[in-house]
């Protein structure tokens, strides 16, 4: 197939890029996918210590509440692809899925490789012809409206349409090293400050002495100059450098963004959420008789590697009389199980940040295609996107819509072939079962 044959050309070989060329392929356009490193999904394949949350099957409005800064914008993304539309792909390609805990989407076989080859697959199996280690160098456009790509080798491909789905920067390894963004800025278009989110978190003290210590059904709050801004609810992890887990995760994006402002970050950690202070009272006036020492007491009340640790908080010995834990040292005691504090210090880079903050501004794209309103032919999806989410599955699902509407809007550019106002491209076409 010559260059000139190509009417859908899609940059990048994730989840959305996949998505974006299988649909496009599918709606009828020829189309072909450039993927920089040797094989597609790079990243997809180690998501979620190589188990991959897919995505969750809570409803849309949910999905919306866990999703920054504008989830209002991934509306008709997700009326045209949502979750059981990705589950039913997964599945009609061989790959069975399983929900857990907070109504999370897994690989039956917990292998996140299983849903790289399957999304592959079916991207070929749609009709897309997927090219490896053929990086793009820069856009080509005509007149104001896209006219190919030219790769790094100096090679030129003709397109009348594009959709960019290079990634962001976090794990850069897997070959999502802003690609897109530079893309963007080129052709005219806008980028908010982009910082690592769902990261984790230095802070002082680190209790290095804990490290890899998971706690469950524990509490973290954030204090930013002082004031409470947010808690979550669930399971931390102790590292090195700090906190990681969950619920340090789903702050990170706030504190990222603190710290950036020259703010004061602060968190408690909360041990005992579900018992009120008093409560806690009783339950150490009840034991006291039965601890002969301080460590004794603490290792009834705490994991152990977080006995020592309490001990120096309370600054006494772990093998003085339980006794000594009375009075100011009882109250001290309370109030570190209920709150115990940590300064933010700094945070980790793109090399272990989940996702990307921050991206290509929503105010330059079409919600309704995901079309450049700046560059005719033009589409935009996944991570490059000024938007980012919790924790959950979340961030994929936003990936997988955002490159099914891409794709199928690229094809329609394509089809209907005529010129028009930037960012519209018609009456959506009707959505084709998988």
């Amino acid at each position: 197939m010559n260059a000139a044959a190509w009417e859908v050309i899609v940059l990048g070989g994730g989840p959305a890029g996949l998505l974006a060329a299988g649909r496009a392929a599918q709606c009828g356009a020829r189309t072909l996918l450039l993927e920089k490193m040797e094989k597609p999904a790079r990243k997809l394949r180690i998501t979620g210590k190589g188990r991959c949350n897919l995505t969750n099957l809570r409803p849309l409005e949910a999905h919306l509440a866990e999703i920054h800064p504008e989830p209002r914008f991934l509306r008709s993304a997700f009326q045209a692809f949502f979750n059981q539309d990705l589950i039913d792909l997964l599945e009609a390609q061989g790959v069975p899925t399983v929900v857990e805990r907070g109504d999370r989407v897994f690989p039956a076989s917990g292998r996140a490789w299983d849903a790289a080859e399957a999304l592959v697959a079916w991207a070929k199996a749609q009709g897309a012809v997927i090219r490896v280690k053929a990086p793009v160098e820069a856009l080509e456009v005509v007149e104001g409206r896209i006219a190919g790509v030219r790769l790094a080798s100096g090679e030129r491909l003709e397109a009348k349409a594009l959709v960019v789905a290079t990634g962001g920067c976090s794990y850069p390894a897997t070959g999502s090293t802003g690609d897109g963004f530079r893309f963007a800025e080129a052709t005219g278009h806008r980028v908010t400050a982009l910082r690592p989110s769902l990261v984790g978190l230095a802070t002082r003290p680190a209790l290095a002495a804990a490290a890899g210590l998971k706690l469950r059904n524990v509490a973290l709050t954030l204090w930013i100059e002082g004031k409470k801004k947010a808690t979550e609810f669930g399971e931390a992890e102790f590292t090195a450098q700090g906190l990681s887990g969950p619920i340090a995760l789903r702050l990170s994006r706030a504190v990222v963004e603190s710290l950036a402002a020259g703010q004061t970050v602060e968190l408690t950690l909360d041990l005992k959420p579900a018992l009120e202070a008093a409560t806690l009272e009783a339950r150490l006036d009840r034991e006291a008789a039965t601890r002969r020492t301080v460590g004794e007491q603490l290792r009834g009340l705490l994991p152990a590697p977080l006995v020592p640790v309490y001990g120096q908080r309370l600054d006494l010995p772990l093998g003085a009389p339980a006794v000594r834990l009375q009075g100011a040292p009882r109250r001290r005691l309370l109030a570190l199980l209920k709150a115990l504090p940590f300064t933010v210090t700094g945070h980790g880079g793109w090399e272990e940040a989940i996702v990307t903050a921050g991206g290509i501004a929503l105010a330059d794209l079409d919600p309704r295609t995901l079309a450049s309103r700046r560059i005719l032919g033009l589409h935009f999806a996944g991570e490059v996107l000024d938007l980012d989410a919790n924790t959950g599955g979340y961030n994929l699902q936003i990936a997988c819509s955002t490159g099914w509407l891409a794709g199928q809007s690229a094809a329609e550019w394509v089809q209907e072939g005529s010129p028009r106002r930037h960012g519209e491209h018609g009456e959506k076409m009707e959505k084709r079962k998988i």
